[in-house]
This record gives C-alpha cells, sequence and structure tokens, in this order.
C-alpha cells in the first residue's frame, strides 16, 4: 500500500499552490501551515532544492474526532499536502494516504475517520 496519492499538473508553480489550497477549502480543510521546504533549505544549509511547499491541512471536525479517539494522534496531525516542482517544469501534488498513515495505531474508530478522510484527500487531488 502506498502511503500517498499524487497528481502531475500543468499549473505554474504559485498557482498550483493557490489551487490546491482552494481545493481543500471546498472540501473543508483550512491549510494550518505552509512550509516553503526549497526556501528553508537555503537559508539554513545554501542548499538549493526545487520549489517545494508543504500544505498542512486539517478539518477541525474530524481532527477534533480523532483527537478524542486516540490523544496522542496529533503526533500525525495535520494531513500534509506537498506542492512540488518536477524536472521537467510540471507541478506534483501528493497527499498523505491517512489510511496507509493509521494502519500503526490500533483503533478502530481511527480507521473509520481516516477512510473518510481519504475519500475527501483524494477527491481533492484528482479535482485539481
Amino acid at each position: 500500500m502506498s502511503y500517498y496519492f499524487s497528481k502531475i499538473i500543468d499549473d505554474d508553480f504559485d498557482d498550483a499552490v493557490e489551487r490546491v489550497t482552494a481545493h481543500l477549502a471546498d472540501a473543508g480543510f483550512g491549510v494550518m501551515t505552509t512550509i516553503d521546504v526549497s526556501g528553508t533549505l537555503k537559508k539554513k544549509i545554501d542548499v538549493d532544492f526545487q520549489r517545494y511547499t508543504i500544505l498542512g491541512a486539517c478539518n477541525p471536525k474530524l481532527a477534533h474526532q480523532v483527537l478524542m479517539a486516540e490523544d496522542k494522534i496529533g503526533t500525525m496531525l495535520p494531513c500534509n499536502v506537498i506542492v512540488q516542482e518536477t524536472p521537467d517544469g510540471k507541478v506534483e501534488v501528493a497527499a498523505i494516504d491517512p489510511v496507509a498513515s493509521m494502519m500503526a495505531v490500533e483503533n478502530k474508530a481511527l480507521a473509520e475517520i481516516a477512510s473518510q478522510v481519504q475519500g475527501m484527500l483524494k477527491n481533492v487531488i484528482e479535482g485539481l
């Protein structure tokens, strides 16, 4: 089982980040964090890296449900979605598969919610 699902799109990188953020919002996810990986690597260790942004997406209602079911699950939140530049100038968008990540936790309530979130994130990626 893969731990993510992804799609290659033809958008400009900055437009892709905005479009992914909008699609996440339409699906009920807010972006809690935006991490500019390439900018951070350049600043901290002077390494040039392709444009790469991590969006920390969260659906507050579902996050509350999983936190109530398993208080340490916050170590696996939020659901990360990446936007990265490919070598051929396209943009890849990938999202964590919450079903795969939650397999490490033996809690049936989490599995049901993870399945719901999986469907929501897959719809976001497929809809780009």
